[in-house]
């Protein structure tokens, strides 16, 4: 066992719960030392690096997991809103640990108040009847207002340590966040596979899943409070101003040369994780700050994509279908 495991062991009853998680961390790092020994690759040497690598990789699979779906039922912009109300949530953790000193950890309070806003989201719309872009407009607004009344109460204390909730930073990410973000992985996993055909009979036609029996409020607002959980997770490296970025860009780029939802889905992960490995390395060695290195990268392989799926319609007569058009009955 690693010192570093037992020192963590010793901080409370969340390190306490989350064990397992800081082992899995640590042989995760024994793997990458060992990687680091075989190629001599500079980054791979510390540790902070290490679980930069795992969230990104993590973050790769579970933002086009939610982010096809979202994409196809035309709610692309609810990552920007629900990034904006987990830059809330982390104003108030901050806040309560500087005025309290509660010690809470601001993801966990990120976690809670997106998920909170995600609901929000969904109640407006059904409450008022109004279209979904006005009602992300109202809790998008709101939770950025928010975070900066708090942030304005104990400036001294909470506008230093904003910065790398809003611009993300691979050197923040501590063996706690990992760990939270490896709990928010596995929930987002484990939800999207036991409801993968209701969600797909939700995006693609809520009439006639809602005459076939399926709730279809009750799965729009396991969507978002799944995207909630993916804003936060993301915004560790990505940081709140680009976490919506993961949601859409490599699904839009999958959706190009892609002829079937789920093709789109495991494209849109091969992309999105290229993106993530190549904009870490990029950023690392360039000096530059991650989530934009990566949202960048993102969109070149975009660009990349959309040349590649036009050539593959001049070579074919079966055309790539657009965006909002994937046949689900392939899936």
């Amino acid at each position: 066992m690693h010192v570093e495991l037992f020192t963590l062991l010793q901080a409370g009853p969340l390190d306490t719960a989350l064990a397992p998680l800081y082992w899995f961390l640590s042989l995760w790092s024994d793997l990458l030392f060992f990687v680091e020994g075989v190629t001599g690759l500079e980054f791979l040497q510390y540790r902070f690096m290490h679980r930069a690598i795992l969230v990104g990789l993590c973050i790769g699979v579970m933002a086009p997991l939610i982010g096809t779906f979202l994409v196809h039922r035309q709610l692309a912009l609810i990552g920007d809103a629900l990034a904006h109300t987990a830059f809330a949530g982390v104003a108030v953790g901050l806040f309560l640990n500087g005025v309290f000193s509660l010690g809470v950890s601001p993801y966990l309070t990120a976690v809670i108040v997106a998920v909170i806003a995600a609901l929000l989201i969904e109640l407006i719309s059904e409450a008022t009847d109004a279209y979904n872009d006005v009602s992300m407009a109202i809790v998008l607004s709101t939770g950025f207002a928010l975070g900066t009344v708090l942030i304005s109460l104990n400036a001294g204390g909470l506008a230093v340590g904003i910065n790398q909730y809003l611009f993300g930073n691979l050197s923040t990410v501590s063996a706690e966040n990992a760990a939270i973000l490896l709990v928010l992985f596995g929930i987002i996993v484990a939800t999207v596979g036991l409801t993968r055909n209701q969600l797909l009979y939700v995006t693609f036609d809520e009439t006639a899943a809602a005459v076939s029996g399926i709730s279809v409020t009750w799965y729009n607002r396991v969507m978002v409070m799944l995207t909630a959980l993916v804003v936060v997770g993301a915004m560790q490296i990505m940081g709140v101003i680009l976490v919506a970025a993961m949601l859409v860009v490599p699904v839009a780029g999958a959706a190009q040369v892609s002829k079937s939802f789920t093709q789109s889905l495991l494209v849109s992960v091969v992309l999105a994780e290229l993106a993530v490995l190549l904009g870490i390395g990029v950023s690392y060695y360039g000096g530059a700050t991650a989530g934009g290195v990566i949202v960048l990268v993102a969109v070149a392989i975009y660009a990349v994509s959309v040349i590649v799926g036009k050539l593959q319609e001049r070579a074919s007569d079966d055309s790539v279908p657009e965006l909002g058009s994937i046949d689900s009955t392939e899936a």
